[in-house]
């Protein structure tokens, strides 16, 4: 007999699956803030899960339980990194401001993965600039490779923030 003709059953009125979001590799290195914002993420979609249940909505059910899964492991896999103060060098989560070669000033903070925000001056520690500039010195010159090149910061400013 041909599906068209039965009805379906409860177990195929589920949830719509959705493959899940990739998870990074590298180690999930925080912020507080970074953390604040997890936890956040974590409410949020166990709320989105919760309506979308009492709804009966498959497709918001599917996005939601992607999200949960998601934001549920990096939470379980967050380590909160704090920097030294007194570090002479540049560490996660410190505020580095750099000189570029047109003699333009940008000011980054190296964050973890899912803090990073470039519209805020929040870069990942994994990016190339972020790998880049960990471990340099106040006056040194980083080079950094792009996808048009290499281009050299100067590092004029270390801060813990």
């Amino acid at each position: 007999m041909s599906r068209a003709f039965v009805k379906e059953d409860d177990a195929d009125a589920g949830v719509v699956a959705l493959p899940d979001r990739p998870i990074s590799p590298h180690r999930n290195l925080v912020t507080r803030r970074g953390l604040r914002l997890i936890e956040s993420k974590v409410a949020r979609y166990e709320n989105d899960l919760a309506r979308a249940t009492a709804a009966a909505d498959r497709e918001a059910l599917g996005r939601a339980a992607r999200e949960l899964r998601y934001w549920t492991a990096r939470l379980a896999s967050a380590e909160v990194a704090e920097p030294d103060p007194e570090a002479e060098h540049v560490v996660f989560g410190m505020a580095v401001t750099v000189l570029r070669e047109n003699e333009t000033e940008a000011t980054f903070r190296i964050v973890g993965e899912d803090e990073a925000d470039i519209k805020q001056g929040k870069i990942s520690y994994t990016s190339p600039v972020g790998k880049a500039l960990i471990g340099h010195k106040l006056d040194d010159t980083v080079k950094v490779k792009v996808p048009s090149g290499v281009k050299e910061y100067e590092i004029i400013d270390i801060k813990y923030e």
